[in-house]
């Protein structure tokens, strides 16, 4: 008799020879990925993942994927750009956001975009000059958040970058896409001279590509740290570069030595079960707050992917739409009625004018507390953007949003990359005609309103549930509800949640995926006044996720770009 026989008890043993059951043994499910980056480039995830591997933090780690996505995604974010970034601590619990949104030079006005004329520059026009370019600040922000919770050497997160740009990385087809592609920036005679191989042929996807600028310009990050681009010799070439041409910046070296990023307490709000946290204005979180505050009075959570559900989801849009472009800025310069708007009696009423039946004209601003008369807004914003979410082995996450601004942002490059075009986030028009200002109005030293919502899901214990975000321009509000919607209340995972339809319904534009829906959505939506079109965002999404399990962490990719989601 076996050894496992002897030891049970002899009725039982009876009963396993009568039968001639075989003794099995259930191994025990196996584990997710305890730590996990994703990102919108291969390479970019595996830099991540490599130091999160070497012992790094999520912050670390977030350092490194910025590094190569300004190599390999330049039309979408970069050295030269600026960031949002919301990162949860599995210690203490907390959010913290940190702000690296580009400013305005001091010596900006409130007509900063206005021609000889004396009216409001062509948007393309506006773009292409160097007044459109903003102080940087991505790396500023990450250098304060690393130096707070990193926990490797920051010289040594930028190997993987420096090594890919030094001796060459494959092209991506979205990077290709983009140089090929018709955009002023694209045809500025740098972009043109970096894009073109000596047969006067443009780069193509899939071919080996090297930036020895660009390899020279991390090193000196790494050695230097943000004063590397913003003060020495990058930083002369910087305004150098902005001073040229007809619409020339105001931009000095001071304005790039003074730069300061924020580091704040995120904003969070509850949402069914849940806490979503994002970063205060002049990020785009408190919209995308107020947007599930109003869905948080309906049923959406019973209409999963169907016609009402995408009902319910347009008509909250269009309200929260509706009051972002009234009253958000940046709240160092304007009174940005935050508190009024996320009011538990202000959402009531707004949720109140979602009619049962059809959609109706466009909806109005509102008039929370603490609001004050502000000018109908002329932002247009462009998208030149990307995103990431990191989370290490210790539990803290990351949620990180960055951007030129508008593809390869103004067109311009030092030291190996592109500039931004931020400044064009600005109401070209700060004034309506009885005078009262607008909310996004340009200002030296100002920060344009942003549409980056990056946002952290905590549990009622306040532990980690997910990271999520997306890039788009003014889309990604409704991008980043999206995805909230489908995790939080159809309890989808987050990969089917990013894959989810877009819908953006802004006044009377329904801008959509029709072939996305589920049979009969579409025909649903038209008999209640929602026709959604194909098209009309702007930049597609790229949202990228992370959601915690029993069983491990899970991510999520948008298919619409080339991100993948790894982890160990």
């Amino acid at each position: 008799m076996s050894l496992a026989k002897r030891l049970l008890p002899i009725g039982v043993v009876a009963v396993l020879v009568a039968a001639a059951i075989p003794l099995v043994v259930h191994a025990a499910p196996k584990k997710g990925p305890a730590a996990m980056v994703a990102a919108a480039e291969p390479d970019a995830v595996e830099a991540g993942l490599k130091v999160l591997k070497a012992g790094g933090s999520a912050v670390d780690a977030a350092v490194a994927v910025q590094a190569v996505l300004g190599l390999e995604e330049p039309q979408s974010s970069g050295l030269g750009g600026g960031s949002f970034m919301t990162y949860y601590d599995a210690k203490t619990r907390k959010v913290t956001a940190y702000n690296g949104r580009e400013k305005a030079p001091a010596g900006a006005t409130p007509e900063l975009f206005y021609g000889p004329d004396g009216k409001p520059m062509p948007k393309g026009q506006a773009i292409v000059g160097g007044r459109s370019a903003g102080v940087p600040g991505a790396i500023a922000m990450l250098f304060l958040a690393q130096s707070q919770h990193g926990k490797l050497a920051w010289k040594d997160l930028f190997d993987d970058a420096e090594s890919l740009a030094a001796n060459g990385f494959i092209v991506p087809r979205r990077m290709a896409e983009a140089a090929a592609s018709r955009a002023p920036q694209a045809n500025q005679p740098d972009a043109v001279a970096y894009f073109t191989k000596p047969d006067g042929t443009k780069i193509q996807a899939g071919e080996l590509f090297k930036n020895a600028a660009y390899a020279t310009t991390l090193h000196n990050i790494a050695s230097q740290g943000p004063k590397a681009i913003l003060e020495g010799p990058i930083a002369e070439q910087i305004v150098a570069k902005l001073h040229e041409g007809p619409y020339p910046s105001a931009m000095t070296l001071k304005d790039l030595a003074s730069y300061q990023p924020k580091a704040t307490p995120a904003v969070c709000r509850p949402y069914r079960a849940y806490t979503v946290c994002v970063p205060p204005a002049p990020s785009g979180g408190p919209a995308v707050l107020e947007g599930l505050g109003i869905l948080q009075r309906t049923n959406i959570n019973t209409h999963p992917n169907d016609t009402e559900g995408w009902y319910l989801f347009s008509q909250a849009s269009r309200l929260m739409y509706a009051d972002r472009d009234r009253y958000y800025g940046d709240p160092d310069f304007v009174s940005v009625p935050m508190e009024g708007l996320l009011a538990p009696d202000y959402l009531d009423a707004r949720a109140k004018l979602i009619a049962s039946d059809k959609a109706g004209p466009p909806p109005g601003p509102g008039n929370p507390k603490g609001a004050g008369p502000r000018a109908p807004d002329q932002t247009k914003e462009p998208g030149g953007t990307t995103h990431f979410v990191i989370v290490d082995k210790d539990g803290n996450a990351v949620s990180m949003t960055t951007t030129v601004e508008s593809i390869f942002g103004d067109g311009k490059m030092v030291g190996g990359f592109f500039l931004n075009n931020q400044l064009t986030d600005f109401s070209f028009t700060p004034k309506d005609i009885d005078g009262a200002p607008a909310a996004n109005s340009p200002a030296g030293g100002k920060r344009p309103r942003s549409s980056m919502a990056p946002a952290i899901v905590l549990d009622k214990q306040g532990r980690f549930v997910a990271g999520a975000g997306s890039p788009g321009g003014p889309s990604i509000i409704a991008f980043n509800l999206k995805v909230l919607v489908g995790l939080l209340d159809w309890k989808l995972p987050i990969q089917d949640a990013i894959n989810l339809p877009n819908l953006i319904a802004f006044e009377t534009i329904y801008a959509s995926e029709p072939a996305r829906f589920p049979t009969g959505v579409v025909a649903g939506l038209a008999a209640k006044g929602v026709t959604v079109r194909g098209g009309g965002f702007g930049e597609g999404s790229g949202e990228q996720g992370i959601e915690a399990t029993a069983n491990g962490l899970r991510g999520g990719a948008d298919p619409r770009r080339e991100g993948v989601a790894r982890g160990y």
